[in-house]
């Protein structure tokens, strides 16, 4: 499904992504950890086409994507959307307007500068935030919801684009544990429910062990480490992030505890 082949990036002297290369066969939920700098921003940011490759190939389904231009890369962008730390909404937007924004890349031009949409458009929009149990928020401007709201505002807005996968980076580095769990929650399940591939960047091992199937650790933009969660050990991670017998894992703990976990939402497949 997802064949990432000696992947690069360099900038200047520094090779930011160094011959990155994996393999996925099925649409799961993979961690990439590492400390700041490793190249896991870099990586997700040359999937999803905002950054050019230096060498390398990532095919999906056969396709190189790499190479892609103009109407192809946008095409492909629809199909692997991002989610970002810091939600890139429109602030004084309303959040049913920025979850319509998931589909600018297959609206019109017109359409898109006098903020036309479907009435079938509007209701999808309304259904994916009820699914992620934030429709009485369809109203508001986006600046007036919290941190964990803005986000599952944005991840709706990735539902939009009925996207194959989803790419999120550090998506909850920015909230409090209890929406840092609802978001994580909320990716688990869509990936779960809706056979949607997530490869999110994490900066929390508690996290990576909890909801992924995969991990994949970067060090000096390199893969270090690439394994399941329970292979994941204090020792494995202090290799990823270059420490000695002084690193605590806890120190990047976001205190998740299971006993907290928000009900399941209602599957609605689109």
């Amino acid at each position: 499904m997802l064949d990432v082949q000696n992947v690069t990036r360099v900038f200047g002297d520094k090779r930011a992504v160094d011959r990155v290369s994996f393999t996925l066969h099925q649409p799961g939920f993979i961690g990439i950890i590492g400390s700041s700098g490793a190249g896991k921003s870099t990586f997700l940011r040359m999937m999803n086409r905002l950054t050019d490759a230096t060498e390398g190939r990532i095919l999906y389904e056969g396709q190189d994507i790499l190479p892609l231009r103009g109407a192809a890369a946008r095409n492909w962008q629809s199909r692997c959307a991002m989610i970002f730390q810091q939600f890139n909404l429109v602030p004084r937007l309303d959040v049913v307007a920025n979850v319509l924004h998931g589909k600018l890349n297959r609206q019109s031009t017109l359409a898109t500068m006098f903020n036309l949409w479907s009435r079938a458009d509007i209701l999808r929009a309304i259904d994916i935030l009820d699914r992620l149990g934030i429709a009485e928020q369809a109203t508001k401007r986006a600046e007036a919801l919290s941190g964990g709201q803005q986000q599952r505002v944005a991840i709706a807005r990735a539902l939009m684009q009925d996207p194959a996968i989803i790419l999120a980076d550090e998506p909850i580095a920015s909230l409090d544990p209890m929406n840092a769990q609802i978001v994580m929650d909320t990716l688990k399940r869509i990936n779960v429910e809706d056979g949607r591939m997530v490869i999110a960047n994490l900066h929390t091992l508690d996290t990576a062990r909890r909801y992924c199937d995969r991990v994949i650790g970067m060090r000096d933009g390199r893969i270090v480490f690439d394994g399941t969660p329970e292979q994941l050990t204090t020792g494995v991670a202090r290799d990823i992030y270059g420490a000695d017998e002084t690193f605590n894992e806890h120190a990047t703990s976001t205190a998740i505890r299971p006993e907290r976990a928000v009900p399941a939402a209602r599957v609605a497949v689109h």
